[in-house]
């Protein structure tokens, strides 16, 4: 585990990420980052993009066109 303190940025406050991590996820400062909490932790991720999202999405319907029953009647 890594402690970390925020740096005072103009009017808000900035957390500085190691090269070492930023290199082990891929992140530049390019990289476009999720982020959600919640409520007591701070999660941040690269963002993934559309195309991603798309093929994922049109994966699990064809999954679901092609399992959607087998995988009904193993739920019951």
């Amino acid at each position: 585990m890594l402690t970390k303190k925020l740096s005072k940025h103009g009017n808000s406050l900035a957390l500085v990420i190691d090269r070492s991590i930023l290199e082990l996820l891929g992140i530049d400062e390019q990289t476009p980052l999720d982020i959600s909490t919640d409520g007591r932790a701070l999660v941040v991720t690269p963002a993934h993009g559309k195309r991603r999202r798309k093929r994922f999405q049109d994966a699990l319907i064809a999954c679901n066109e092609q399992y959607g029953e087998a995988l009904k009647r193993l739920a019951e």
